[in-house]
């Protein structure tokens, strides 16, 4: 088991890339299965998730050529549908939440998919239940067998539609709009998702010769077509560790400069840090979090407790939750960190608390974070990553801990954080990767 021993109270400084989009590269890799034409994507994360995705579409007989770790040209050219129907793409996808968005892809070109049981975070119920209703509306058959345990979907032609989906789920929104690209007519999505990963991918689509419109907009029109060429596409930088490099400068009263963070598609995130207090200097396209001493969490203009609520974009991720929550251990001042979307996210503040912040757990939802002003310090303790978030902002406190941490299960990390640990050493963090 691999472990990360960490050493906290040191001020971190210097300069740091973010690493491209794990959310955003899941669903464009997915969508090279639309054409048997070349795709070459670049700034791909080098994270287990999406080697996990690249692997099981190698595997599908996708031709794939690695020109370095982050570029990665795909042909889909003779596609080997049967594997996904078979034991080892059961076993491999069930890992992997991101893997259901190849069935989008898949019933747009061949008209057959099949969905295993989604993998990934255990943050809480993931519903399919977006995706299976919206396939349904282009007339696809939709049948869960019990003996192998997948969803077997199939259908003649694919027939636009107009849907209102019943949560603007973003993986849901992926899946139907790559499988409308090629249906028969026009296909209305009204309370789609919105996020800049969802708009990069209907860009990316639009490029290889789809018809979408109202891309950035919950109201999008898809005219299908039949044929989807190839062409090269750039994954933004990840909002997620954006923000968490922002948590982690706070917490440890660092200075470090965030390079090329893409400033226009981070919506209100550098808004809700600012709202802990944090100082965030912006020239151009970089971040800048410079040595704070201490930072006070703002009040409403009626005096009331901050509240930080995820919400669908262009609300605040709640991907960012866990670490807004954590980097408020250290302020002068209260918030209330409202989690709606899922039920078990949260339940990692009990090993902060050992650490000794002072964290109230109002229930699965809902957790007041009371601030210790640098009146003290947390302390290393030894703790377990639940998830991919979680992970990090347990990291986020080590690293700004008296003493010596132990972080278990860090495959967690590794799901959504590339080489973390070497690229926080040339900040100065003392983290080191061990096996126990």
């Amino acid at each position: 088991m691999n472990v990360f021993e960490v050493t906290g109270g040191n001020r971190l400084k210097g300069e740091i890339i973010p690493q491209g989009a794990k959310n955003e590269a899941l669903q464009v890799i997915c969508a090279v299965l639309l054409t048997p034409e070349e795709v070459t994507i670049k700034n791909i994360p080098d994270i287990l998730d999406v080697n996990l995705l690249i692997e099981l579409l190698a595997e599908m007989n996708v031709e794939v050529n690695r020109v370095d770790r982050s570029t990665c040209v795909f042909k889909a050219k003779d596609v080997d549908i049967d594997y996904l129907h078979s034991e080892a793409f059961r076993k491999k996808s069930g890992r992997l939440r991101g893997s259901v968005m190849l069935a989008g892809a898949m019933l747009a070109r061949y008209k057959k998919a099949f969905i295993p049981k989604p993998g990934g975070d255990q943050i809480g119920r993931r519903r399919l239940d977006t995706h299976v209703i919206g396939f349904e509306k282009f007339g696809i058959d939709i049948n869960h067998n019990q003996e192998d345990g997948f969803f077997h979907l199939s259908a003649r032609e694919l027939k636009g539609s107009y849907m209102l989906l019943d949560e603007p789920s973003v993986t849901g929104t992926a899946n139907i709009v790559m499988a409308a690209t090629m249906a028969k007519g026009t296909t209305t999505i009204y309370n789609a998702a919105c996020e800049p990963y969802l708009q990069q991918l209907c860009k990316m689509l639009n490029r290889m010769g789809a018809r979408i419109s109202g891309i950035g907009s919950n109201l999008l029109v898809i005219e299908g077509v039949e044929y989807l060429s190839g062409t090269e596409h750039t994954i933004l930088p990840d909002m997620i560790e954006i923000g968490s490099f922002i948590g982690l400068a706070a917490m440890t009263q660092s200075d470090i400069l965030i390079k090329n963070v893409s400033v226009p598609d981070l919506g209100v995130i550098p808004n809700r840090f600012e709202q802990l207090g944090i100082q965030l200097e912006i020239t151009g396209d970089d971040i800048h979090v410079p040595t704070q001493e201490s930072y006070t969490i703002q009040k409403y203009f009626d005096g009331g407790v901050l509240t930080i609520y995820d919400h669908p974009w262009p609300g605040f991720t709640p991907d960012l939750l866990s670490i807004v929550l954590v980097t408020a251990i250290q302020a002068h001042g209260s918030v209330l960190i409202h989690q709606k979307m899922f039920e078990s996210r949260l339940f990692f503040v009990d090993k902060l608390i050992e650490m000794g912040a002072q964290i109230i757990l109002c229930d699965p939802h809902r957790a007041v974070v009371i601030g210790l002003g640098r009146e003290q310090n947390l302390r290393g303790i030894t703790m377990s990553s639940p998830d991919i978030r979680a992970g990090v902002a347990l990291l986020i406190a080590a690293l700004s801990a008296e003493g010596k941490s132990t972080i278990q299960n860090i495959e967690q990390i590794d799901r959504g954080y590339q080489h973390i640990d070497t690229r926080l050493q040339a900040l100065g963090a003392d983290i080191r990767r061990s096996q126990k």
